[in-house]
């Protein structure tokens, strides 16, 4: 087994002071995920770890594309067949994550994910490749299949059966999740270990404050 006890890096490009920070987190979330989009070192900003917990408490993460963010909350795209679209039925608790190691930041989002209309996640799905849309249309996504051209064969299919259509329909098992945040932290890497880390929580009357959280 690998020993990566020896395994360190000390943070110093930044920092977060009280004093600067915005009254709403989606301000500073603004702000690191274009410093992100414009870092060149990072292949994907947008790419997030989204972790869902059943009815059970049996927890599962995995990695996906942010697609959308605003006061209404942040959009992933999935198949509502799923494992994750499943344990969001029976547990709307979500969290998300993003790291971006390259400007030593983290955000931690807490929410509660819902459904977004079946108009925006049809406005989307045509936006995206056709081969992409195809894809959706053959993958039942977590379900077991034979082998790899068992997939293979399906997209051919679906290749022939919409050949010179101008538009392939969305699945009805397809669609878009909104998590609206409760919670969101902020780390910044600093050196000694002593990291910032900025709380923010939504209070009943719809505002948010925010603390220092011990590193």
């Amino acid at each position: 087994m690998s020993n990566l006890s020896d395994r360190r890096k000390n943070y110093h490009k930044n920092e977060l002071v009280e004093e600067n920070l915005p009254l709403d987190p989606l301000s500073l979330f603004t702000t690191w995920y274009q410093e992100a989009e414009a870092c060149q070192d990072i292949l994907e900003a947008n790419a997030m770890t989204v972790a869902t917990a059943d009815a059970t408490g049996r927890p599962l993460s995995r990695v996906v594309l942010l697609k959308n963010f605003d006061d209404e909350g942040f959009v992933f795209y999935t198949n509502y067949e799923s494992q994750k679209a499943s344990a969001i039925a029976e547990n709307p608790l979500v969290c998300l994550s993003f790291f971006w190691p390259e400007l030593e930041r983290q955000v931690i989002i807490s929410g509660k994910a819902y459904k977004i209309t079946k108009e925006k996640s049809e406005k989307y799905f045509h936006s995206r490749p056709l081969m992409s849309q195809l894809g959706a249309r053959v993958s039942r996504q977590s379900s077991s299949v034979p082998n790899r051209e068992y997939l293979e064969h399906k997209l051919k299919e679906e290749i022939e059966n919409f050949s010179g259509h101008h538009e392939v329909p969305m699945p009805e098992y397809w669609g878009g999740f909104t998590v609206l945040p409760y919670a969101m932290e902020f780390w910044q890497g600093r050196p000694s270990r002593l990291h910032d880390r900025v709380l923010y929580q939504l209070q009943d009357d719809n505002r948010w404050n925010f603390g220092r959280l011990s590193p």
